[in-house]
């Protein structure tokens, strides 16, 4: 059956997404997109007659899925046509916009792969699909976010409290290992009033927090209003006046970005949670001059201490990468050292993959496997030990938590502390609803999660 003679009523998509933030965002958009043709969200993929992979080609690993996930999805495909029902399947996101023709190439079964930038036009790009086979990784001309529609109230409402916010996408930083810059193209900032329409959008439907996302944000610079660029503390600033926004928080950030003005934000904003994601890759200087990062370790660390100085009760986080092409034990031991001195909330950490294309790939000196694992598990058992203390420390203090979710068990609540932490608590009184955010009293801690006692059922506007 081919795809513009089913019912559009009955028509189901299934999206998955790895890998960043922006992935999740991209995701939900294509859905934004989808429901306009007549397509309902499953979580189901057998009973998917779309089945979209949005893809991530940060490492190597996360590319093996993508091919390892469309070999099950075609077993899928082939049982459905069995029982006389279409099924149409579309790699988009990065490895999409790094491999296009390939991934056709080494799976028969992809009807369609579309880049990040392109996704925007999924209705046309499957109607050709539904002709011949298409591949569209071109970078258009057009901003796909003006074609994008607005944020629909209902699928809002269902996926809950948060949400996260593109504002900014592309890098023009080339770390030597990264591959974004080749997927997501150069810097571009969307305009300050289409964001700003979202976010009310986004309020009005019951979000209490939003995460403005970029691979770079804190070089946004978008037109404002005024016909002004605006850096992103200015942004920030124009998000905390939206009734219903209590939350909100950025990322992934670049060093060399944290301005004056972003930092005194943190001191300025009440809106703006006490955590930071900054990724800073490595504590040696001569890797981080091999990354190209441009920064070396005694700059993270000044700006560290200018965010703490900001706003004391801040925790960060950050990236790192081991095993990056020639570094030593005295490069690990300095990225090592600078763990111990920020002390991180949590890392994310990872071993160094060559992405073909990077000038990092084709480094002579590349650090044998056994090596990297040894390292990241060192750096992995580091981190933990930094993060067991810092929840350890939140017993016995009083916080305020967004309840986001349905515990673990009955009469159970979950949310999220100004500091990303994970809090249960026992909400069988009543009283207290998701969306609501409540004070609470933290009384103990288990490996990934926090115990609380609401102090009062009356929720914090």
């Amino acid at each position: 059956m081919r795809d513009q003679d089913m019912d559009h009523g009955d028509r189901k998509v299934f999206i998955k997404s790895y890998g960043c933030q922006m992935n999740v965002y991209d995701g939900q958009r294509m859905a934004d997109v989808l429901a306009g043709q007549g397509y309902a969200e499953t979580t189901r993929q057998e009973e998917a007659d779309l089945v979209i992979l949005n893809t991530c080609h940060i490492r190597e690993k996360a590319v093996d899925k993508v091919y390892s996930e469309l070999g099950r999805v075609r077993e899928i495909k082939d049982a459905r046509a069995g029982e006389g029902k279409s099924t149409r399947i579309v790699v988009a996101g990065c490895v999409a916009q790094a491999e296009g023709a390939e991934i056709q190439r080494r799976q028969t079964a992809v009807d369609l792969v579309v880049g990040p930038q392109s996704y925007h036009r999924l209705p046309e790009l499957l109607e050709r699909s539904a002709r011949r086979r298409v591949v569209d990784t071109e970078f258009p001309v057009e901003d796909k976010f003006g074609f994008l529609p607005a944020p629909d109230r209902a699928r809002t409402l269902a996926r809950g409290v948060t949400a996260f916010l593109t504002v900014q996408e592309g890098c023009d930083k080339f770390c030597a290992f990264c591959v974004v810059p080749y997927t997501r193209g150069a810097e571009m900032s969307r305009p300050v009033a289409r964001i700003v329409a979202e976010a009310e959008a986004l309020a009005a439907a019951g979000v209490r927090e939003l995460t403005v996302i970029g691979q770079n944000v804190n070089a946004y610079h978008g037109e404002g209003p005024d016909g002004r660029v605006w850096p992103l503390w200015r942004l920030l600033a124009r998000l905390a006046e939206i009734p219903g926004v209590a939350r909100l928080r950025y990322t992934t950030s670049h060093p060399n970005d944290m301005d004056r003005e972003l930092i005194a934000a943190h001191r300025d904003l009440p809106q703006l949670m006490p955590y930071l994601h900054l990724p800073v890759q490595s504590g040696s200087d001569r890797v981080l001059a091999a990354m190209n990062r441009r920064h070396d370790a005694r700059a993270y660390l000044d700006i560290v201490a200018a965010v703490k100085a900001a706003r004391p009760d801040i925790a960060l986080s950050s990236d790192f990468i081991v095993g990056f092409p020639g570094e030593t034990d005295a490069d690990f031991e300095a990225t090592m050292d600078l763990i111990d001195a920020v002390r991180f909330a949590s890392v994310y950490s990872f071993k160094y993959s060559p992405r073909p294309g990077t000038p990092a790939a084709d480094a002579a000196a590349q650090v044998p496997e056994p090596v990297k694992t040894e390292r990241l598990l060192a750096l992995q058992a580091r981190v933990e030990e930094h993060r067991q203390a810092f929840n350890a420390a939140m017993v016995g203090r009083r916080t305020e938590i967004l309840l986001e979710r349905k515990g673990r068990h009955d009469g159970q609540l979950a949310g999220k502390t100004p500091w990303l932490q994970t809090v249960q608590v026992d909400a069988s009184a009543g009283g207290c609803r998701i969306g609501d955010i409540v004070p609470v009293d933290i009384v103990g801690q288990s490996t990934n999660s926090l115990f609380g006692r609401i102090d009062s059922v009356k929720a914090v506007a």
